[in-house]
């Protein structure tokens, strides 16, 4: 939505580049209080709250806070000089805006949900809102009855085993629908799992699979594919995204109850596995 606006002042068209640009030259060398006194700064700030007040809307604030994102932004050397002030200006305000709706999301300050390594975490919940309880998160509320009785250890072994097929099939899918060769896929992927079971844990799986050369060359898959097939199944090795889904993976994310439909919603994941797909002979 365009914002229309006819400054009082025709000689200091703020609405222009070339206008803020000289605005702004003009209101740094009129000293510190040019901003509070000067009635064309005043008629630029009510500019940028209704410029920006749809970016604010989107991400849960008030236009003026926008106008005061814009207005921080505004007194900087960068936008001052700047080829395109309003371009400076408005990413300015969006990498506000966006660190101010992750702070009231993580329940942090804006300046830390500035930082990737906090802004990677999830929105804090509580264990009561999940669908699944407690005791399937935490392995200190897993249990064992040792005088099970075989019969019923059998089935539960046989639940496993089925739930984990399933969580291979539906990768094998995900990947095939996305333009992988359905044979290499299911390769690659049974392979993956083989060494998980063997490694006991998808960190560990994930340090010996990325070095795994010889598997890479059998798969006939280049590095860039291989490492996107890694990252998607097993997740993030970084611990900041382990409660992410990018940390869980798609196996993981499977076995907790995610299906193929929202697997190919998650537009990241979907990206990942279509801009990796291997052409045939493609490996190196």
């Amino acid at each position: 939505m365009t914002t229309h606006y006819s400054p009082s002042h025709p000689r200091e068209d703020f609405t222009t580049s070339e206008g803020l640009r000289a605005l702004l030259h003009r209101l740094h060398q009129s000293g510190a209080h040019a901003w509070k006194h000067d009635r064309v700064a005043a008629e630029l700030a009510t500019f940028a709250a209704e410029k920006y007040g749809a970016l604010a809307r989107k991400h849960g604030l008030d236009p003026w806070e926008a106008a005061s994102a814009a207005f921080d932004v505004m007194r900087t050397r960068s936008a001052r000089e700047a080829d395109d002030p309003w371009a400076v200006v408005t990413r300015g305000v969006q990498i506000t805006c966006i660190a101010e709706e992750r702070g009231q999301g993580l329940l942090c300050a804006t300046h830390q949900a500035r930082r990737p390594h906090v802004s990677a975490f999830h929105d804090p919940e509580r264990f009561a809102d999940r669908e699944n309880p407690l005791a399937d998160y935490h392995p200190a509320f897993h249990v064992v009855d040792k005088y099970l009785e075989p019969e019923a250890e059998d089935a539960n072994k046989n639940d496993e085993v089925g739930t984990a097929k399933q969580a291979i099939e539906v990768s094998i899918a995900l990947f095939a629908t996305l333009g992988w060769p359905e044979s290499t896929t299911r390769a690659a992927i049974e392979h993956v799992c083989g060494a998980i079971a063997r490694a006991g844990s998808r960190q560990s799986a994930y340090e010996v699979l990325r070095r795994d050369k010889h598997a890479r060359a059998l798969l006939d898959l280049p590095g860039d594919a291989w490492s996107a097939l890694l990252h998607a199944l097993l997740g993030h090795p970084n611990p900041a995204y382990r409660a992410t889904s990018t940390g869980r993976g798609i196996l993981l994310r499977i076995l907790v109850g995610e299906t193929l439909p929202a697997l190919l919603l998650d537009d990241d994941l979907v990206s990942i596995i279509v801009t990796s797909a291997p052409k045939h002979g493609s490996g190196r």
